[in-house]
């Protein structure tokens, strides 16, 4: 998983309740027993659908290939704000006849920015389905960018950077991202910064969705009370008249900088957010699923990992702590991050690194590994409890290039991982060393490679970035 802004929905209370509670009943058979159906329409577009008439709802995902990392040299943020006005107006409407169609047919229709990618999401009773997807093919071929709307969703963009310029969470993300991808398209923040919200003009926002809405590079999924034939045919309906190819600038394979290193950001806050992490284990590579379940056992098991058990539960040093494993496109990461009182910082962080070291050069236990390998067979359907994950899910599986029976694979993907298996990749994962970012007055915060410990200084003022020392 990739890291974007968050989905903007188009609905009421009401709406939203009535789409999503069918959405849950829906996705209980789907999960349960779900044939996934290969369909390629008559203009050669492909979508993996399940179908299930037990309920009239019908869910589209979509992603397409180009996203912040296509942000134009010294504008991040392009790809965010164009997503985030596709639904503000398109074709002959505008954004308030546009959002005034979609609420009155109780249609819901959001599209978000992530590091590689921009998706689309659509839900409408199957009677509306017709119109649903006329308003998605109208979003991505003909949006308005109208002046009001760019400069209501510029203001609206700048408003939460404000915020985030003094919330450590924030902070110690895109501390963390500038170091470890300095120059790179992963550096950038998704959002934006201050200084290139305002620089973003119309012209740049439809250079952006021309080069990447594209059929090429579209990977979709329907779920819902719809056939393959008609599936098919809004296929080419909604997405036939975008271009045949996208024109994207190449971006470089990188790999996380700074590893060994400590980055502290000052700022009056009672508690030390702490981001940590390295190099990853790409999700092609033979080795994942091992790498998966180690990381499980680590620290992506939440109350079960070691990282929680040894920080939280025997010290009470901090509420949670999680780890993750993440795939992008072109760098793969180990993330994890943690908050804790500012005087056992320097603790934490040491016995975040201890664990880490030690799972490396000993790797898991086999009691630790056949529970990790027991949980992730069976919480797998947990993410399947509504027609839009299994959506979700499906494509995902089609941009990881996992095959349409992944689902089916899956258990004996797990069962096939050994316990030297583990332990081999427990080393090749988590013997690389990390970066570090600490947001906060931290203590016991030693100096690293590159590094210098904090020292006091006042909170920053909001839109003013605090001190950073390394």
């Amino acid at each position: 998983m990739n890291v974007h802004a968050s989905p903007r929905r188009t609905g009421t209370r009401a709406v939203t309740a009535l789409v999503a509670g069918i959405g849950l009943w829906l996705a209980a058979p789907a999960a349960q027993a779900m044939t996934i159906e290969r369909v390629v329409s008559p203009g050669g577009i492909e979508a993996w659908l399940v179908h299930d008439s037990a309920l009239p709802l019908i869910a589209l995902e979509f992603a397409a290939r180009g996203s912040a990392d296509q942000d134009p040299p010294g504008k991040p943020g392009v790809a965010n704000m164009a997503a985030s006005l596709l639904d503000e107006g398109a074709g002959p409407f505008d954004a308030a006849a546009f959002h005034g169609r979609l609420e009155r047919k109780a249609i819901e229709l959001s599209f978000r920015s992530g590091r590689d990618y921009l998706r689309g999401t659509l839900r409408t009773l199957k009677d509306n389905r017709d119109e649903a997807f006329d308003y998605l093919r109208l979003a991505l071929t003909e949006p308005r960018f109208d002046d009001a709307a760019v400069e209501r969703t510029r203001a609206q963009i700048m408003s939460r950077l404000q915020r985030d310029t003094v919330s450590p969470n924030d902070i110690a993300s895109r501390t963390w991202w500038a170091t470890g991808f300095p120059g790179h398209p992963y550096g950038q923040p998704v959002n934006g910064t201050i200084d290139s919200l305002p620089s973003i003009t119309v012209d740049d926002l439809k250079s952006y969705t021309r080069r990447v809405l594209a059929r090429d590079g579209l990977k979709i999924a329907v779920v819902g009370d719809i056939d393959a034939e008609t599936t098919g045919m809004l296929l080419d309906r909604t997405f036939g008249a975008l271009p045949a190819k996208a024109k994207l600038t190449p971006v470089a394979y990188a790999v996380p900088q700074g590893l060994g290193r400590r980055i502290v950001t000052e700022l009056d806050v009672p508690q030390s957010v702490v981001n940590f992490g390295g190099p990853g284990i790409p999700r092609r590579d033979p080795d994942f699923m091992a790498a998966y379940i180690v990381n499980h056992i680590l620290g992506g098991g939440s109350f079960s990992s070691r990282l929680y058990r040894e920080v939280r539960e025997k010290r009470g040093l901090a509420y949670g702590i999680s780890g993750s494993l993440i795939w992008l496109d072109y760098a793969s990461l180990l993330l994890g991050s943690t908050a804790t009182r500012a005087d056992a910082t320097g603790q934490t962080i040491d016995l975040v690194q201890q664990q880490i070291r030690k799972l490396g050069e000993e790797g898991p236990t086999e009691e630790e590994f056949v529970k990790a390998k027991t949980y992730l067979k069976g919480s797998f359907a947990l993410g399947l409890d509504t027609s839009n994950r299994i959506a979700s899910q499906l494509v995902q599986m089609q941009l990881d290039n996992l095959g349409i029976d992944y689902i089916e694979r899956r258990p004996a993907l797990i069962d096939a991982v050994t316990l030297d298996d583990a332990k081999r990749v427990a080393k090749r994962l988590l013997d690389s060393g990390l970066l570090i970012t600490v947001v906060g007055r931290p203590g016991g915060v030693s100096p690293t490679q590159g590094g210098v410990a904090a020292s006091p200084s006042p909170a920053a003022k909001p839109g003013q970035a605090p001190a950073s020392h390394e």
